[in-house]
């Protein structure tokens, strides 16, 4: 299971992310996504993130260019899938778009390939029969990537117990600490965590008991934060959030509501 080559299917901001740190590794990287616009923005933002990292000094400008000469961009799905070793799908919170881009994966690429997903929600079980190879596919959930370099690895009950190990290997060589969650669990470990932080935020704002700014200063104060609960979710993004919460509403099981 020697990992050289990998596609990342969809390029958005982690996305964006985990194929950059991939090709600072060492790794072949291409980037799949729909349209050549998409690619571009893909392009533009690596190049930001490429500025940013050698102004903190964690990369230099020759790994800047060795980096960037091992990424290649595509909108042909057959052609990322040809000869990759390792998949990361970042496709948006939408079950529905997620079950028919893993069917064409499954259908596309080669016998070798390990399949992961960066879903942040869904669990593997929803996507690992659809992907017609369950025993491969294993959600490989990232943060930042840069800044906050955990890696969550949450096999199902179907996944192939040899691909732990290959992924705890990955995890440390994209310079990420790789955490292991035993059983299936919306959000992993710390989404599971940060969604009661977020939820408790927006029950003190639905019930007027403070304002924003003040929710926002008083966890900061205390925990010495650079920004509070509404910061963070202003981060993540409204429209990620708004996913989030709809696929927990829909699961009989999620048990928490944001501002419920």
């Amino acid at each position: 299971m020697k990992i050289k080559n990998i596609a990342i299917i969809v390029t958005g901001n982690l996305g964006s992310r985990i194929g950059l740190q991939a090709a600072i590794s060492e790794y072949s990287v291409i980037f799949y996504d729909i349209s050549d616009s998409a690619l571009s923005k893909a392009k533009t933002s690596i190049e930001k993130i490429c500025r940013q990292l050698i102004k903190a000094s964690l990369i230099t400008e020759t790994k800047k260019s060795e980096a960037l000469a091992k990424i290649e961009y595509t909108t042909d799905l057959k052609k990322a899938l040809t000869d990759c070793d390792f998949i990361s799908e970042s496709v948006t919170e939408d079950l529905g778009i997620k079950e028919k881009v893993w069917k064409q994966i499954g259908e596309l690429a080669p016998a070798k390939t390990i399949f992961t997903t960066n879903t942040s929600y869904l669990l593997p079980s929803q996507l690992a029969s659809i992907s017609g190879r369950p025993e491969k596919l294993c959600a490989f959930h990232f943060h930042d990537v840069f800044y906050a370099r955990v890696v969550d690895i949450m096999p199902h009950a179907g996944t192939d117990s040899t691909l732990i190990p290959v992924l705890e290997e990955l995890g440390r060589k994209l310079n990420q600490v790789p955490v292991i969650v035993k059983k299936e669990s919306p959000g992993y470990i710390f989404n599971f965590m940060l969604m009661a932080l977020l939820g408790a935020a927006g029950k003190l704002k639905t019930k007027d008991i403070a304002g924003i700014e003040d929710i926002d200063r008083s966890w900061m104060v205390n925990f010495h934060m650079p920004m509070g609960p509404f910061g963070i979710l202003d981060s993540i993004g409204l429209d990620t959030a708004w996913h989030v919460v709809k696929e927990r509403d829909d699961s009989a099981s999620a048990g928490l509501c944001l501002f419920a």
